[in-house]
């Protein structure tokens, strides 16, 4: 730990007085407009030589400075600063981005209207104190001094006594000096998280974004999750099955490899848009679209189970989205049919295709010892639980008294309204 005495010149104080610093810089250009404001109103007053014109100009300035810290690009600047240079707590994080509501704006002009301000005072006293310790530290040591005009050229300034206190006198003007700026960059490092930190909106806005990338990313798992875990089912029910009758019936094996292939081909194209998506910026909500219900024939012949379709009404009017969706949850289906359900038994697909809804229906006959069904259903039926009710829909899914297992979906084919903010 850094002693006491040595804290008002440690590094964490020399970047805070580094800070101010700069304030007492920025606030220089309005500075000069006020000693402007200051000739007009008092035109015999000299800022530069008289204290009150000093300390009006000085009252003109912060006002100016504060109506330019409205704008919104103003706050990513002063973020930047202190994050810098103000050796803030990590517990205590700022606000990112432009200041966009009105009160982060108001809260930033506040900011930078102290961090000027307060770094107007330190400057001033560090241009002004640190020469004059010097030389009154200096005294004993170089005569010339002592007959200075810049000093009166007092004969006091001979006496012994004089001599031998100037020296600590000096020295204790710069640690009080040290001290100003230690107290004024902490006082600034105090404000910083309240004045800069994020306001109610800015952690509503990062919690929607943060919830907007969560869903994009569960979206993703669930396109990974039904491309490749369908694609997996049917490619182990194909080769258990061409293992059984590799010697028996060749042809039947020919064609097990053939499907093989054609599903891993798919599958491996499948994979590679969705793993795009990671590489790109924007929610991928277009790109994840992928099949519809117009190339459902292609998934029932290729699932590796005997499939008894109904449709009523045309699935190729289903709007893009409803069919993509409607799609991915008859895959779930037929994959969870392939792992759970009754070998060679045949599976019931019924699609209806209503002025407002679209209804999927499909049952598989349970096995002499059903699966076990976690609570909540597994990652399977939780994602064609969450397509449903992202379009406003619903899901059941469960066992049936006639020996079945159902797998039941309503659509609207229309996304419901969104309610006003």
């Amino acid at each position: 730990m850094t002693p006491l005495i040595l804290r008002p010149v440690g590094r964490r104080a020399r970047l805070r007085w580094l800070h101010l610093i700069i304030g007492g810089a920025l606030l220089m250009p309005y500075f000069l407009v006020g000693t402007v404001v200051v000739g007009l109103y008092a035109p015999g007053a000299n800022p530069f030589t008289s204290l009150s014109a000093q300390f009006s100009a000085f009252g003109y300035a912060l006002p100016m400075a504060a109506v330019t810290a409205l704008l919104p690009t103003a706050r990513p600047l002063s973020v930047a600063t202190a994050r810098a240079l103000c050796g803030l707590a990590p517990d205590r994080p700022l606000a990112d981005g432009p200041a966009t509501s009105r009160q982060a704006r108001v809260r930033s002009a506040a900011w930078f209207t102290l961090h000027v301000g307060l770094g107007g005072i330190i400057s001033g006293m560090t241009l002004a104190l640190v020469p004059f310790a010097v030389c009154v530290m200096a005294l004993p040591f170089v005569p010339a001094l002592r007959a200075s005009p810049a000093l009166g050229a007092r004969p006091a300034l001979d006496h012994t006594w004089v001599l031998a206190v100037a020296p600590p006198a000096g020295a204790a003007m710069l640690l009080a000096l040290a001290g100003c700026a230690a107290a004024a960059g902490a006082l600034l490092a105090n404000r910083a998280p309240v004045l800069l930190g994020p306001t109610p909106d800015d952690r509503l806005a990062a919690a929607e974004r943060r919830a907007g990338e969560l869903a994009v990313r569960n979206r993703l798992a669930r396109e990974l999750h039904d491309s490749v875990g369908h694609a997996l089912s049917a490619v182990t029910l194909q080769a258990g099955a061409a293992r059984r009758v590799l010697d028996s019936d060749p042809g039947f094996v020919r064609e097990a490899l053939t499907a093989i292939e054609e599903t891993t081909r798919r599958t491996v194209g499948e994979l590679d848009a969705v793993l795009g998506l990671l590489r790109q910026d924007g929610d991928g909500s277009d790109a994840l679209a992928g099949p519809g219900l117009d190339v459902l024939g292609g998934l029932l012949a290729r699932c590796g189970v005997p499939v008894r379709y109904e449709a009523d009404g045309d699935p190729g009017t289903v709007p893009g989205p409803v069919s993509a969706e409607a799609y991915r949850i008859v895959q779930e289906g037929l994959s969870n049919a392939v792992r759970h359900g009754v070998p060679g038994s045949p599976v019931r697909l019924r699609i209806g295709v209503g002025p407002r809804e679209l209804a999927i229906v499909l049952d598989s006959a349970l096995p002499p010892r059903p699966p076990v069904v976690r609570p909540g259903g597994g990652r399977g039926l939780t994602g064609v639980a969450e397509r449903a009710l992202l379009l406003g829909g619903a899901t059941e899914a469960g066992p049936r008294d006639d020996g079945v297992w159902r797998l039941a979906a309503r659509l609207p084919l229309r996304p419901p309204a969104k309610e006003p903010r």
